[in-house]
């Protein structure tokens, strides 16, 4: 499915069902598309399927990327459909595991505001910020969910800003503030009858649209391919017609991070890194009738990896390990501009 296919266009079961068969083609991103699969059962209203994939990327024997995303979805998906309790039992497991990353967090607090949890919601909210964000001198953007949920939560309580909440304010964009778009009392204009009133509730909305329409129009990345050390040892040794597109692996690094370079100073958005293992492209060129020796499967394979959610963003978060697996923080390694 196209990102922008509009949604009354999607035939969500029918999805579901090409993203499982997918998954089974591709075990090693199996998680990453029932994930999707699971997505689009919950629209399509089918939540014990949804459920049914949940549960079973939690039983596999191939460790998860992300348990604990997997878990909230889980959770929020259970109370939609009645689980209220195992829903909430879940969603304590997620916030006494502190995950470090945002999204199971932003999950499992949204789910209980959207059942009226309001404090329990704010507390998770405030303890992902906490967990996330002390002593971090500058918000991920993937962080930035955590503190506009908090702040909405906040103003819905009618608790007074706080430093959390300034901070949320400061990293918003839209023209209409945060506290016009969190304010309680704009479901009250919706049924007025002052037309200026209704202007400027529809001048509000049409804000947080495209606050949304700009978080989720982030299509997956120009992906550019990495091998690990091992993994481009045992493809040149499988494929020696390759070595004219990798003489040595120090070299291949550089000129990934010297390609995105190039493209971020082109004004290419939204670039990425995907990593390759033989397998998987050995299947790839299967699946597409060719030699793995054919040096233009190559972007082909990174553009597919990306496809199914395989890329990690480019330039990493300040402070993140470097991309090429080094160890060392990126500002230290590759992004090293000296």
């Amino acid at each position: 499915m196209r990102p922008d296919t509009s949604a009354e266009y999607v035939d969500h079961n029918a999805e579901a069902a090409r993203l499982e068969r997918t998954a089974g083609l591709y075990p090693e991103d199996a998680e990453h598309l029932l994930l999707q699969a699971a997505a689009h059962l919950e629209l399509a209203d089918d939540r014990p399927r949804a459920t049914a994939f949940y549960d079973r990327l939690l039983s596999s024997a191939t460790p998860l990327e992300n348990p604990f995303l997997v878990r909230a979805l889980k959770a929020a998906n259970l109370w939609e459909y009645g689980h209220e309790a195992e829903a909430k039992a879940i969603i304590e497991g997620v916030r006494a595991a502190s995950p470090r990353d945002p999204a199971p967090w932003v999950i499992v607090a949204e789910s209980l505001e959207s059942h009226d949890e309001l404090e329990a919601a704010q507390q998770t909210f405030t303890e992902a910020a906490t967990h996330l964000l002390t002593d971090v001198p500058e918000p991920p953007y993937a962080t930035h969910p955590v503190l506009f949920g908090r702040h909405r939560v906040r103003r819905m309580l009618g608790l007074p800003h706080d430093n959390w909440d300034a901070l949320a304010d400061t990293l918003h964009s839209s023209p209409v503030s945060l506290d016009e778009l969190h304010d309680p009392k704009r479901v009250w204009s919706l049924g007025s009858d002052n037309p200026a009133e209704l202007e400027a509730e529809i001048s509000r909305l049409r804000a947080e649209l495209g606050t949304y329409r700009e978080a989720l129009s982030r299509p997956f990345p120009v992906a550019v391919l990495h091998w690990p050390s091992a993994e481009l040892a045992e493809l040149l040794t499988a494929y020696p017609t390759l070595a004219e597109e990798y003489p040595s692996h120090e070299e291949h690094l550089a000129t990934i991070e010297g390609s995105l370079r190039e493209l971020a100073a082109s004004g290419t958005p939204n670039l990425g890194i995907v990593t390759g293992t033989v397998p998987s492209y050995e299947a790839f060129a299967a699946s597409e009738g060719a030699s793995p020796g054919d040096a233009s499967l190559l972007p082909q394979y990174a553009t597919t990896l990306a496809a199914r959610g395989r890329a990690v963003a480019w330039p990493p978060e300040r402070g993140a390990g470097c991309w090429c697996g080094s160890g060392r923080g990126y500002g230290e390694c590759h992004g090293d501009t000296a």
